[in-house]
């Protein structure tokens, strides 16, 4: 099977992610991820590939053993889900694009503009497939389980071709919170280090990603009717005003960009009796996302000290930078994946991550994990649309860095 009807044959399940559940501790957050795992675990069988194996969580592993010695063990990781955003069944289509718009849907009058889309001059004369405007694609993340299997198949067909251990993973949940990552036990495969495919446009290709805590602030303070509330009334959600007018200013989403990090005011709920502030953190480097979590401790702590009621602060970490973990710009991970880049002429466009991925998780657990890009673009909306070459190119891609790992 070529690696575009795979990919059509992939979106044909729809895995919408399900909040609902997935907030009752489901997973699969949506039984259909089972059946796009079984499926993947069956072709992944018919390959010959060993110890192939799908949890109840629908996390499913395989491997493929080395044909060579000394090679380096990688995994291949891409998550089952696709984002809430659209719950509608995908009816992807293809275009040879000429240029100009692209119409998705005649009757709804949804067309795919140029004048909003510029970096669809690219793709001129290329095929693209895309939805019929009421819908996902979902090649975030099909795409990448398309590449990654397009992948297997031609070191399957191709024996005398060196490669080391190359262990294939699907994860459930991504788009809410990791989920399936976080279940995600490393130590169940041997790999050294391994790669998620799970971001955008040909040539993106990410190592860096936030450092990511959350605080929960929780202010205490004493109700009283107004008409007796003189000296007796601690207005809690006044406390919690207070405390938000002492965060620094500028340090906000709304604010930065690149590597600047933030704090972000997310949800504010109560009365005058209790309020509960949430708050997102934010980091690239690892020293002084320490900081702005002692920061807000400090400042919880000290804020008992001059109002009239009680202040306690929750703080917990996320997930961490992907490059903790890689430490180095010459680690064999992203050298790797330059080299396989530039092996392909592509021009690598390094991007650190103002989010978290798969990869940021696992990689906390040991196995560190850069980001590749799938080659789509318009992730989580009904413009999604993927160019068949950059999908192509997405699988070469990891196919060399496969093929330059076992000669190195």
């Amino acid at each position: 099977m070529n690696i575009v009807d795979r990919f059509i044959e992939y979106t044909k399940i729809n895995t919408t992610t399900s909040r609902e559940n997935g907030a009752a501790g489901i997973m699969p957050s949506n039984p259909t991820e089972m059946d796009l795992a079984k499926l993947l675990a069956s072709q992944l069988e018919e390959f010959g590939l060993k110890d192939v194996k799908v949890r109840d969580t629908t996390i499913t592993t395989a491997l493929l053993p080395a044909n060579c010695e000394g090679a380096p063990k990688i995994a291949f990781f891409a998550h089952l889900d696709t984002s809430a955003e659209q719950k509608a069944d995908t009816k992807a289509q293809i275009t040879k694009y000429e240029g100009g718009d692209i119409c998705l849907n005649k009757d709804l009058n949804i067309f795919l503009k140029e004048e909003e889309f510029p970096e669809l001059k690219n793709y001129v004369g290329d095929e693209i497939i895309h939805t019929d405007g009421t819908s996902l694609l979902g090649a975030d993340d099909k795409a990448a389980i398309a590449a990654i299997m397009d992948m297997v198949q031609y070191f399957v067909e191709n024996k005398d071709v060196k490669h080391g251990d190359i262990y294939v993973c699907f994860v459930p949940d991504e788009e809410q919170g990791l989920r399936g990552a976080k279940r995600f036990d490393v130590s169940e495969i041997d790999a050294d280090f391994g790669y998620c495919l799970d971001c955008c446009g040909i040539g993106e290709f990410i190592y860096e990603n936030w450092n990511a805590g959350d605080a929960v602030v929780t202010f205490t303070g004493k109700s009283a009717h107004p008409m007796s509330a003189k000296g007796k009334l601690k207005n809690s959600l006044l406390f919690a005003h207070k405390f938000i007018s002492m965060l620094p200013g500028g340090e906000a989403p709304e604010y930065t960009e690149n590597r600047e990090g933030y704090y972000w005011v997310k949800e504010l709920s109560g009365n005058s009796a209790k309020t509960v502030l949430k708050l997102d953190v934010r980091e690239f480097d690892e020293e002084k996302y320490a900081q702005r979590m002692q920061f807000l401790q400090t400042l919880a702590d000290q804020f008992n000290n001059f109002v009239e009621g009680k202040v306690e602060i929750s703080l917990s970490d996320r997930y961490k930078n992907v490059f903790n973990a890689l430490k180095t710009t010459d680690s064999l991970p992203i050298q790797l994946a330059l080299n396989s880049y530039k092996q392909n002429g592509i021009e690598p466009k390094i991007i650190p991550m103002r989010g978290g991925y798969d990869g940021a998780v696992l990689s906390q657990k040991g196995l560190p994990c850069p980001n590749i890009f799938t080659g789509a673009h318009n992730f989580h909306s009904i413009f999604e649309y993927l160019p068949v070459k950059s999908l192509k190119a997405a699988s070469k891609v990891i196919q060399d860095v496969v093929i330059l790992a076992a000669n190195k």
